[in-house]
């Protein structure tokens, strides 16, 4: 493994796409502490320290702690990861949108247009409920905003909707010119920067004998087999055994060869924790903007770690589970393009036989899929009623960062591969798989 950091090194290539993500990651944390005009930022701190457990911990807890600053990138990259589950639910029921999808590469690109307008109006809509909201907050009589007024909505409005924009464009940067997926980096780069002082919190925890250090010990055990489960189940495939029939093709024998289609048990990533938990967070949104009783007893009953939270969240993770992967693979298409080939399963008959075959296998592995994903997200919960420990441990935080480490390790290795340098398990090991090789 040594030997596979040393030659990163050596590929000018390679080199360069990693600092150039470095250096914009670093960008965006430097930009976590520039707060949005207007704002007290150490009244907000106080204010959002004292929410930790609750929606707002947990938005702030995904920010990487840009929402307890109130910083220009106080949203995140939320609102365009909604925008993303919006169109993709119009993709399956707008025929323009589904035609669009079918185009390829000029389609898609049409669409992540589209994506974009919509997380603009979608940032617009959260910050102007934002501003609101912060009008008419205040800890130990010292207010949150010292001059409330339109000119402050309209400025916290212009000020979050840019930075959000500006990081959706960090994001496209990354992924074209860095390392790995843009949008999960800048997550995962908020997550592991709010991870030391959870390991220091968790210290002091122990320290003022609120944790004993056994249960300590258990839980420090706990989360080595979390993150062992993590990778297992992320590399985890089932193969479909495929058969390539002979054929003549002028005076040379083609086929006869024996493969196999891998179909991942979490086929959909981190997607749909993420996607869950922008759709929990929308009640918030709209009950900032909306002054009722009902809407206020709403946001108390789907508070995190409430029984209904949990419940909707395992639920809203199920179906997303199921949504992207129907959307991301189409056995229909594969079973048409194996047939084409001249390939089959053995005991299966080409063409729809084989798509239902593949739909069915799919369908099995992915609700396995999506129990894993739901047992480790709601695993936060269960540790702060049982144990009263920090958040940080376990849930989607732990799955968005392994997840996206072994996706970024995998990128890796096959710059290195492919340049015919040993990857990080050297020549004779094996090779790492991410959540999306085969």
């Amino acid at each position: 493994m040594a030997s596979g950091f040393w030659n990163i090194g050596k590929i000018p290539e390679l080199r360069k796409r990693l600092i150039f993500t470095v250096v914009l990651l670093a960008v965006y944390r430097i930009g976590i502490f520039i707060t949005t005009p207007g704002v007290d930022r150490v009244v907000m701190h106080k204010y959002v320290s004292s929410q930790r457990g609750t929606l707002l911990g947990f938005i702030n807890f995904f920010s990487g702690g840009a929402l307890e600053q109130l910083s220009i990138f106080a949203l995140g990259i939320m609102p365009y990861i909604s925008a993303s589950i919006i169109l993709q639910l119009l993709t399956v029921v707008v025929p323009t949108l589904e035609r669009l999808q079918k185009e390829g590469e000029q389609g898609r690109q049409k669409i992540t247009q589209y994506t974009r307008y919509g997380a603009v109006l979608i940032a617009i809509a959260q910050g102007f409920s934002i501003a609101v909201y912060l009008e008419g907050l205040k800890v130990d009589a010292a207010r949150v905003v010292s001059e409330p007024s339109w000119g402050f909505r309209l400025l916290t409005v212009l000020t979050l909707t840019a930075g959000t924009a500006f990081l959706m464009w960090l994001g496209e940067q990354i992924t074209e010119r860095g390392i790995g997926n843009g949008t999960s980096l800048i997550i995962f780069a908020g997550i592991v920067a709010r991870l030391p002082q959870a390991v220091a919190q968790t210290v002091d925890y122990v320290k003022n004998d609120l944790i004993q250090p056994v249960t300590m010990l258990g839980l420090t055990v706990l989360m080595v087999g979390v993150i062992a489960a993590i990778i297992f189940f992320e590399r985890g495939q089932r193969r479909i055994p495929v058969q390539y029939a002979r054929r003549l093709v002028g005076r040379k024998m083609y086929g006869g060869l024996q493969s196999h289609l891998p179909l991942k048990v979490n086929s959909s990533g981190v997607i749909p924790p993420i996607f869950a938990s922008s759709v929990l967070m929308f009640p918030a949104t709209v009950g900032n903007l909306i002054q009722a009783k009902w809407m206020e007893d709403l946001q108390r009953a789907i508070q995190p770690g409430g029984l209904l939270y949990n419940v909707l969240f395992a639920g809203l993770i199920m179906f997303f589970c199921y949504f992207y992967t129907a959307v991301s693979f189409n056995p229909i298409d594969v079973a048409d393009n194996m047939k084409k080939n001249g390939g089959y399963i053995p005991g299966i008959r080409p063409g729809k036989k084989t798509a239902e075959y593949i739909d069915h296998v799919l369908s099995r592995i992915t609700f396995g899929g999506a129990l894993y994903i739901s047992a480790i997200c709601l695993l936060p919960s269960l540790l702060a009623d049982n144990f009263k420990v920090p958040f940080y441990f376990g849930g989607t935080g732990l799955l968005i960062v392994v997840g996206v480490a072994l996706d970024t390790v995998n990128q890796i290795e096959s710059h290195l591969i492919t340049r015919h340098y040993d990857g990080f398990a050297g020549a004779k090991g094996p090779r790492i798989r991410g959540r999306r090789a085969s």
